[in-house]
């Protein structure tokens, strides 16, 4: 059998080489997150970032904001970072607690297994109630 470098089945091996895409690679931005029955866990490693540096927002009730930012304008942050991230309808908000030990940054959303209702006063109500429709 002769070998030809311009044969498609010559090159295959370039395709699965790990030189080319290697397995251990994940981007800078990158965050992991874990689901426990008692809450959400978002985990960033941020090395070389002072705790000052780091941000982390709610933005109304529903998404959470990991950024790093300037501590003045005359300085530019260790590293740049920036992710956003829906969160799940039942969760306490209040509970929210991070941590940053060891350039990883840890932030935990407790779940709420109250659901959100709301509360009608009967003393709003007028004191006839009109009828709309009989039910069936």
């Amino acid at each position: 059998m002769e070998f030809s470098p311009f044969h498609p089945s010559s090159w295959h091996f370039l395709f699965i080489s790990p030189l080319l895409v290697p397995y251990h690679f994940t981007p800078d931005n990158y965050v992991h997150w874990t689901e426990t029955p008692e809450s959400h866990i978002y985990s960033a490693n941020l090395p070389g970032v002072r705790k000052e540096e780091i941000r982390v927002e709610l933005e109304d009730s529903r998404y959470l904001i990991i950024r790093t930012e300037a501590i003045n304008e005359s300085t530019q942050p260790t590293k740049i970072f920036m992710r956003k991230f829906r969160l799940p309808s039942m969760i306490d908000v209040d509970g929210i607690s991070a941590g940053y030990e060891d350039g990883v940054l840890t932030v935990t959303v407790p779940r709420s297994f109250v659901r959100r209702g709301f509360y009608i006063d009967p003393g709003d109500l007028p004191e006839q109630l009109e009828l709309l429709a009989r039910a069936a």
